[in-house]
């Protein structure tokens, strides 16, 4: 279960700074051993001009783009062995921080269940091991555990792994899962036969989100452009057919595509959004081989977003509301003339998200800043919020000495989950020595960009 911070108590230290300072700049005359720093790599300055909108452009390192450029790699490969170099004084440090913020983390932990169907997924780490591991229990959290994917089998031998779409079909038999191997956030798109723990043919690259239509053989997903990574393409294919139909492409470059399902599982969605607007278009679960209805063409300015439940699609609009409002419309007839208000926009509450459930709806609210849950009965429209009780934010706090300091906020520092000492105040070190004494939980020094632990300072 996410535990949400408690105030982030922020410190200003003038003193370590420039302790910190020296320290650095006599690492970079020296390796340790009295010898001097390598020098760093230079490359190679290649010229190359661009003339866009009458301006022109001149780039020295374009040809660093080349990434199969074997002077490329060659020029990486120095640059990697000058900071092995440069970094090597400090490698028992490393290990040493390594394991101070390793140590902060519980690794062998599980995440909190979800019911999909008759399962209930949640995914585990153990120490020692990178990556979580899927897994599932049909009927009961006391059922036997079934392993989806081990993502620490996956990677072995990789450099880089990481899971992006996770869907099972609606009879929970397979798994359409993406992942990446390269770090850039390109994926690719396997299915998995979860009866046998194989995987089927199937193969697609640059997949960033998946959807399954009931039928449990046809899926739709998303494809990213190859040299902009925007995602533009929807595709459609049936298991088994060997290739996908491109049934929607969007060409304003402005506008990113996602697709996904109505939380009752009955429509599909594609919602297209740039920064400002949206639109969404549908079709039914039931019916893969239907066409996309535009729901409400794009408005400049305007952000809709959609859901379904029992006939109606709810919407999320911002439309006349600058914080949004919740409106219903029936499925044959979403034109605005048609739509009933559910949530009234409130100029002091952002409405952030909502989620449809076969009772209740659960909107994700926003009020000075804070977030809470509203739980609205859909049968009388009685509603009640949830204040989440340790709001997730930090406090910065002035005191006039150190004595100032102990008597006022003790508590704080010692209740806190971070404290965070910053740079440019005197008394630094007895500041720093006092929050390393009074603190329970994490001391960090913070200047600027360069954090450090506390105690390494003092």
């Amino acid at each position: 279960m996410r535990k949400h911070p408690k105030h982030l108590m922020l410190l200003v230290l003038f003193t370590l700074i420039t302790a910190f300072t020296v320290n650095r700049a006599a690492l970079a005359q020296s390796n340790g051993n009295g010898a001097a720093t390598p020098k760093p790599p230079m490359a190679e300055k290649k010229t190359k001009t661009t003339n866009i909108h009458g301006d022109t452009l001149v780039d020295d390192y374009f040809w660093l783009r080349e990434k199969s450029n074997p002077a490329v790699i060659a020029y990486l490969e120095s640059e990697n062995a000058h900071t092995e170099a440069v970094m090597k004084p400090s490698a028992a440090f490393q290990e040493k921080l390594y394991k101070e913020m390793v140590g902060h983390i519980k690794e062998t932990d599980s995440s909190v269940p979800y019911r999909w169907g008759n399962y209930f997924y949640y995914t585990r780490t153990e120490q020692g091991k990178q990556y979580p591991t899927y897994c599932r229990k049909l009927g009961s959290l006391d059922a036997k555990e079934e392993v989806i994917l081990d993502q620490n089998e996956l990677a072995k031998g990789l450099k880089f792994f990481n899971i992006g779409a996770f869907v099972v079909s609606d009879d929970a038999n397979l798994l359409a899962y993406s992942s990446d191997t390269t770090g850039y956030r390109q994926y690719k798109l396997q299915i998995k036969d979860l009866r046998t723990g194989k995987l089927l043919p199937e193969k697609f690259e640059r997949v960033d989100e998946v959807a399954w239509a009931t039928d449990n053989k046809t899926l739709f997903f998303v494809t990213e452009n190859e040299v902009t990574k925007r995602q533009d393409e929807l595709h459609r294919h049936v298991l088994g057919s060997g290739s996908a139909e491109r049934i929607y492409f969007e060409p304003d470059e402005l506008f990113d595509i996602s697709v996904g399902r109505s939380r009752d599982r009955a429509y599909i969605f594609l919602t297209a959004e740039s920064k400002l607007s949206t639109d969404v278009r549908f079709l039914p679960a039931t019916q893969p081989d239907a066409p996309l209805t535009l729901l409400q063409p794009r408005e400049p300015d305007h952000k809709y977003y959609a859901d379904h439940r029992q006939g109606k699609f709810y919407l999320r609009t911002n439309d006349k509301a600058k914080n949004y409002r919740i409106v219903t419309a029936p499925v044959d007839q979403p034109q605005k003339e048609h739509r009933q208000e559910f949530i009234p926009h409130n100029p002091a509450v952002k409405i952030d998200d909502f989620d449809l459930f076969a009772g209740h709806a659960v909107v994700s609210e926003r009020e000075n800043g804070l977030e809470r849950i509203r739980i609205i009965n859909l049968n009388d429209q009685q509603s009640h919020a949830i204040d989440l009780p340790e709001p997730a934010y930090g406090r910065a706090e002035l005191y006039s000495s150190i004595n100032d300091l102990v008597s006022r906020f003790a508590l704080h520092v010692r209740n806190a989950d971070v404290v965070m000492v910053g740079s440019y105040v005197p008394e630094g070190v007895a500041v720093g020595e006092w929050v390393i004494e009074t603190a329970t939980r994490v001391t960090v020094f913070y200047d600027i960009d360069t954090p450090i632990t506390l105690a390494k300072l003092l």
